[in-house]
């Protein structure tokens, strides 16, 4: 698998609505998109700072991947996602090359993107998505 760059870094929020407000006073971010991901538990923003994307990750419920995390880690550095130019094929390379995966399959991401994530035991401990718009 070869990545084409760094799509965005997720962010763990505990209030999207007051992390949207921070990035934009601070950084002079703009809200790119906004929507609820539901079989994913989670409400998502992405925000543009300068020419770079970060995804704001609000739990909608604690029971969610998301909300545990904030039970057990508080808000912050959640993920770091790839640009690839096909989720399915990076991950049967990531699988081929040893990488425990939590996905097998792609799913809808944001802006209705396919994703999928990789175990964070298989990067040294960050939890890591492949992303692509095919």
């Amino acid at each position: 698998m070869e990545a084409r760059g760094i799509h965005h870094l997720g962010l763990a929020v505990v209030d999207l609505d007051e992390a949207i407000d921070t990035y934009e006073k601070l950084f002079g971010g703009q809200l790119e998109h906004r929507d609820e991901l539901a079989d994913q538990g989670v409400e998502a923003a992405s925000v543009l700072v300068g020419e770079s994307r970060v995804e704001l990750l609000a739990a909608t419920g604690p029971d969610t991947p998301v909300g545990k995390f904030l039970a057990k880690r508080g808000p912050g550095m959640h993920h770091v996602a790839y640009r690839v130019d096909d989720v399915g094929a990076a991950l049967r390379d990531l699988a081929s090359a040893g990488a425990e995966l939590i996905d097998t399959e792609p799913r809808r991401g944001l802006f209705g993107l396919q994703v999928a994530f990789v175990h964070p035991d298989a990067i040294h401990g960050v939890l890591t998505e492949v992303v692509s718009d095919g």
